[in-house]
């Protein structure tokens, strides 16, 4: 039976060493966006969260990390993050390929715009 977690520390720290730098980076990323965003476990994965609702989700996988949901993106950011699309609104960060962490910052800034303009 799968560990479960009661805050996003425990989580990172029960993550692979090699696993954990990337998570904290996204983590960081997140904070860096939206300084006064939240962190919650919910569906035992990270959850961060703004005006307590969840504005995204982080799950570290075997062989990947999942970011949910996707927003809605122009076509510029769409044809960005398509080699990374999952599925309709997955972001799949393949530990076998380099992170790119600006591309991560750009899709949390489009949600962090989102939720200020009152969209969900």
């Amino acid at each position: 039976m799968a560990a479960t977690f009661t805050s996003v520390d425990e989580y990172v720290t029960s993550l692979p060493e090699d696993v954990r730098p990337v998570m904290d980076r996204i983590r960081g990323l997140i904070r860096s966006v939206v300084p006064d965003v939240g962190e919650t476990i919910s569906y035992n994965m990270p959850t961060f969260v703004l005006d307590g609702l969840p504005l995204v989700h982080v799950a570290a996988w075997k062989k990947h990390i999942g970011l949910y949901p996707l927003p809605p993106m122009d076509d510029e950011l769409a044809a960005a993050v398509a080699p990374y699309r999952a599925a309709t609104d997955t972001m799949q960060l393949r530990y076998a390929r380099p992170i790119p962490y600006d591309l991560v910052q750009r899709v949390i800034t489009v949600l962090l715009q989102r939720r200020m303009d009152g969209v969900r």
